[in-house]
């Protein structure tokens, strides 16, 4: 109820404005009471109250000073600064105005006829502008037919525009920067707005693209608050090398690497806990970003070369307008977390030898522990940003501040950004400089795991004995050691590996990540000629991390020693990027040339330094510094000293139309890699060419009116995707106490690239004024020369030598289909589908490969990644039930298996099952009435199959809710079968890490309320007796709201590591959480 009234009048009140964070105050507190129905716990009340207090304050503090800037009125002149008088008989008119498609059309013009009085839309296309009643407005954007309207004393006007197909087409970005008209082109590319990402925020923005394009897989890792994502465009290509996009802002490659992520499912780098270091995306602010294209295919990502196999995310930030008015946006979000999808535990069944719940049927204490466990979590974001200038000199600058608080406690995360651009337009128009500073500081405190067992507290969570009360664990989760004269933990079972003490992990591991973002970016501009164009750009990208992590001791001693357990870890990147472009545009009758050519260099240095004291430990206990570390063999170091990169690349692109109708897209490009070193391609490098064409029929054969566009697009590619560094030529290393590592592998002269061959085919259509829209294509990719580490041939020194070999294709469709329903001046209705299906088979592996294992092998566990050719990347493999010729279970006919299943695959020899979707879909409404906008998208994954050990482990150990409705049957039910021997089914055949993989498989098919969020833009009449506000809306946003179609015990859109391998794993990971909140945006 609180959203309803106490929460609703409060929000408005304190969140108008904020940039920085005040001192508490003694502002009242028994506002806020209805807001701890969501919360529990002093503390937590004290930080609400606090965080809520701060805001209001800050809100007065910052609206008190923006009326001192009224000059900045709503119908200014260019660069006045005073606001424009109108007579007694003037009135205000409000208006809005988009496309045919009923998209609001950004900054469009609107004009008093024979004066100086306008303005420009906003984000939403909405404007209000003084005028007599007898004026008549002109309405102007660029690519579209001006209209004149006459006022006639309508006080609200809605006004569509049409597309000048005289006029220019649609112009987006491509690759390089690039622009060229939408209809040109030959490949598949899809634009996704900056008010998707801004309407329901997340701390990772990249994570608001899930479900909103086709083709696009976006999965989060389960570590929580500050964790990366996992971005995969129509499927996987490579085993050994990085799947993820290639990321691009306004034109310039930018940094996506990560400083670590989870290998195995036991724990992470030498067992200290599955880490997930996050990704650069994250680091960005969403309210920046104008747009994303998404380059999907080889065929638009071509001119990237070794750097575009898995597609391109490009996105274009904001900058300052040229209408010679300052704008002023405000917006704060503060949104709730509750874990769900929570595991289903019993409460029939007691404890029995000590750790488990197999003990016997009775009437149990209910005691909530799980629920007990996660708090809720929070989440605020706010940003303001000041755009300004004229059609000489254009500035944008923005400052964005997160914090927030994880559902563990003790996990906290405060990240600040700030951005400054600079646009300058000198000597009539020909040269423009572009200047961009962005600076981000982030900070995460306990960061959990990803998952696995190590050092994750949902182990002893979630296998704690029922009936019994974790909540004397909370309060006493260490106690004093006499003869030690510390405190050490205190857990109702031994701690030496796995089972820790949940509290005391949270208390007594604790760690704290730090990363300072630098991007810095410089472009120049010069227009020589109308046909020609030069232009030189430079970035710098720097990036550091730091890790400091303490293990108390008594910490799973079996790692960390006896007396505690101390990592520090720093990881600097910095890239620097340059490059300069010719660009020719010219038209020749009846011909268009569109040319550009260039060269570009990209150098890349890492440095970073990780010491763990692993379970050598530490000299005193408790002590955390590098002093106190015992630097044994026992110990770990790990260097990079400028660990070096470079990429020189040449490339050409050219478009040739003819009659606007039809057009030839070019592109090469050539590439010299300093992972090449060593080979014969040093010097030569390699090439990537592409070739498309694009026919518009309606050019040239005269279409029915219902009929608004219409495209048919094909093109062929070959791309790239780069080499792992120290592969031409292995060194050796030095490791913690002097001990030389020498390389295993031999030196692998004729290393090459892997190389994705790529066709695509495309139909585009509009129909009814562009009120309906579908978009088709069809995919197909080969990836040639994958890289294996082999066993080296007899007589060598080395164990192991690399190959190139395999093919491993991708195929699949991608649909599109957008409408608008229903278009009148009050009610608008638009909805888009999006649909992609992948499939993907290895055709070939290397001839001595009959299977390869990626990812970790050294470890019990009921699973392997293998690559076996007819198979797919993702195939999952395990132990199975031995079944006859008919496909029936085999059953045990004596000793202690007598009547239960028997079991086939030690050593993970039996296919399973493969977390691939068979599609995905999308599917999202938009209505708006009046001052009332409500958008919901819903998220429908199919197919596929994913495993939880975490089920197994709580089979194994009798507290799931599986288990007690069993033994209350009598018998567990397989495929048609009863089996008496309940206990003897999970602990002894399939339960635990080592189980039965065939059991713990679920289809990973779900649908969910991905987004839901309701606004209300408050009417401009109100509004405008502020005197400096121009616009004001408020929204209840939801995310995760909740599944409405699930079978996994997880959600299995959650992964262990964004990297290639344990993708469909899921072993004791964070729980998906449901986020419930607000956001207030303003424009002054």
């Amino acid at each position: 109820m609180f959203f309803d009234f106490n929460l609703h009048i409060d929000v408005i009140s304190y969140k108008n404005n904020e940039s920085i964070l005040f001192p508490q105050n003694s502002y009242g507190k028994n506002k806020f009471k209805n807001i701890w129905l969501f919360l529990h716990g002093d503390g937590e009340k004290q930080l609400i109250e606090m965080l809520l207090k701060t805001r209001i304050i800050i809100s007065c503090c910052f609206i008190s000073l923006l009326a001192f800037f009224e000059e900045d009125c709503y119908a200014s002149r260019p660069g006045s600064k005073e606001c424009v008088k109108v007579s007694s008989a003037s009135f205000t008119v409000r208006g809005r105005v988009i496309d045919t498609y009923g998209e609001p059309l950004i900054g469009a013009t609107i004009r008093e006829k024979g004066g100086a009085n306008g303005t420009v839309t906003d984000v939403e296309g909405n404007f209000f502008l003084s005028v007599p009643d007898s004026a008549v407005l002109q309405i102007s954007f660029v690519g579209y037919e001006s209209q004149e309207v006459s006022v006639k004393g309508r006080s609200m006007l809605e006004i569509c525009l049409k597309e000048n197909i005289l006029l220019l087409d649609h112009v987006i970005v491509t690759a390089l920067g690039l622009e060229k008209k939408e209809s040109s082109l030959a490949y598949a590319m899809q634009k996704v707005r900056g008010e998707e990402l801004n309407r329901v925020k997340e701390v990772n923005m990249i994570t608001a693209l899930a479900g909103k394009a086709a083709g696009v897989q976006v999965s989060k890792n389960s570590s929580g608050m500050g964790g990366s994502a996992k971005v995969s465009i129509r499927g996987v290509r490579s085993v050994a090398g990085d799947n993820q996009p290639l990321y691009v802002i306004d034109g310039v490659p930018m940094l996506n690497s990560t400083s670590e992520q989870a290998y195995s499912a036991i724990g992470g780098t030498a067992n200290a806990g599955n880490r997930d270091g996050g990704n650069g995306i994250s680091n960005l602010n969403p309210e920046d970003v104008e747009s994303i294209s998404i380059l999907k295919g080889a065929p638009a990502a071509a001119l990237y070369g070794s750097q575009a196999a898995n597609g391109v995310i490009l996105i274009t930030t904001k900058k300052g307008n040229t209408v010679g008015r300052r704008d002023i946006h405000f917006s704060t979000g503060l949104t709730f977390e509750k874990a769900f999808s929570l595991p289903e535990m019993q409460n029939s069944y007691g404890v029995n030898d000590v750790t488990d719940s197999w003990g016997e049927k009775e009437n149990l204490t209910v005691y909530d522990n799980l629920g007990d466990f996660f708090r809720t979590g929070l989440t605020s974001i706010t940003s303001v940003s000041v755009n300004s200038g004229n059609d000489k000199l254009q500035t944008y600058f923005s400052y964005a501040n997160t914090t927030g608080r994880g559902i563990l406690n003790e996990n906290k995360l405060s990240k600040h950004n700030i951005n400054l651009r600079e646009t300058a337009v000198l000597f009539n128009s020909r040269l423009k400089l572009d200047g961009n500073v962005n600076v981000m500081k982030q900070t995460v405190k306990n960061k959990p795991v990803s998952g696995g067992f190590y050092m994750n507290p949902l182990v002893g969570l979630y296998r704690f004995p029922r009936g019994e009360d974790l909540a004397y664990y909370k309060d006493n989760y260490e106690r004093y050691d006499e003869d030690r004269k510390l405190n050490t933990q205190n857990w109702h079972t031994f701690t030496e590996d796995f089972e820790q003490n949940p509290y005391w992990i949270q208390n007594r591991i604790q760690s704290k990540d730090a990363r300072i973002r630098l991007l810095l970016s410089l472009s120049a501009n010069l227009k020589v000629t109308d046909w020609l164009t030069l232009q030189a750009r430079g970035n710098l990208d720097y990036s550091a991390d730091k890790l400091r992590q303490k293990f108390y001791a008594s910490t799973a001693t079996a790692l960390c020693g006896m007396n505690g357990r101390y990592i520090e870890m720093d990881y600097q990147e910095t890239q620097m990027y340059g490059d300069v472009m010719a660009m020719v545009k010219k038209q020749l009758n009846d011909f268009t040339l569109d040319v550009a050519i260039g060269g570009s260099i990209n150098d890349r240095i890492t440095n970073s330094t990780r010491i763990d004291s692993k379970n050598a430990s530490l000299k005193y206990a408790n002590v955390f510094n590098l002093a106190n570390i015992v630097m044994s063999s026992s110990a770990s170091i790990d260097q990079k000293i400028d660990a070096y990169y470079q990429l020189q690349s040449v490339f050409a692109t050219a478009q040739i139309g003819y009659k606007e109708g039809v057009f030839l897209d070019l592109t090469a490009r050539n590439d010299w890699s300093s992972t090449l070193a060593y080979t014969k391609y040093e010097k030569k490098g390699f090439f990537y060419p592409s070739v498309g064409v694009s026919f518009l029929p309606d050019k040239w054969v005269k279409m029915p009116e219902w009929v608004s566009f219409s495209k048919l697009r094909g093109a062929y590619s070959i791309v790239g995707n780069g080499v792992p560094p120290f592969i031409t030529y292995p060194v050796s290393y030095v490791t913690a106490g002097g001990e030389i590592l020498a390389s295993d592998a031999a030196p692998f002269a004729e290393m090459k690239p892997e190389m994705t061959h790529s066709v695509e085919l495309g139909i585009e259509w509009k129909f009814l004024q562009h009120r309906l829209g579908l978009n088709l294509t069809y995919y197909h990719t080969d990836t040639y020369e994958q890289f294996f580490k082999l066993p080296a041939l007899a007589g060598d020194k080395y164990a192991y030598r690399y190959v190139n070999a395999g093919d491993i294709r991708n195929q699949g469709w991608e649909i599109t289909l957008d409408a608008t329903p229903v278009l009148t001046p009050d009610f608008t209705w638009k909805t888009s589908l999006n649909f992609s299906a992948n499939k993907n088979k290895i055709v070939e592996l290397h001839e001595e490969l009959k299977e390869f294992v990626y990812g970790p092998t050294s470890f019990s566990s009921s699973y392997a990644m293998k690559l076996v050719k007819g198979g797919s990347i993702g195939d999952i493999y395990g132990k199975a039930f031995i079944r006859d010729e008919e496909g029936h279970i085999v059953y045990g006919t004596d000793g202690d298996y007598k009547g239960l299943p028997l079991v086939e695959g030690d050593g993970n020899t039996v296919k399973v099952g493969n977390a691939n979707p068979v599609f995905m879909l999308g599917w999202n409404h938009s209505f708006s009435y009046k001052g009332f906008s409500l958008y919901f998208l819903l998220d429908w994954r199919y197919g596929g199959e994913v495993l939880s050990q975490t089920q197994a482990e709580m089979d194994l150990y009798g507290v799931s809710k599986a288990t007690a409705q069993a033994r209350d049957k009598g018998y567990v039910s397989l495929e048609g079968r009863q089996i008496s021997d309940v206990k003897g089914f999970y602990k002894n055949v399939v339960g635990g890490r080592a189980g039965v993989t065939e059991y713990y498989m679920y289809d990973a098919t779900n649908l969910r309320l991905r987004e839901v969020s309701l606004s209300y833009s408050f009417p401009r009449k109100w509004v405008q007796k502020t005197n400096c506000l121009k616009d004001l809306q408020l929204s209840f946003v939801a995310r995760n709201l909740c599944f409405l179609y699930k079978k996994a015990p997880f959600d299995p859109d959650l992964v262990l590591s964004t990297g290639n391998d344990n993708q469909g794993i899921e072993v004791f990971g964070m729980p998906t959480t449901r986020s419930l909140g607000f956001t207030l945006t303003c424009e002054f």
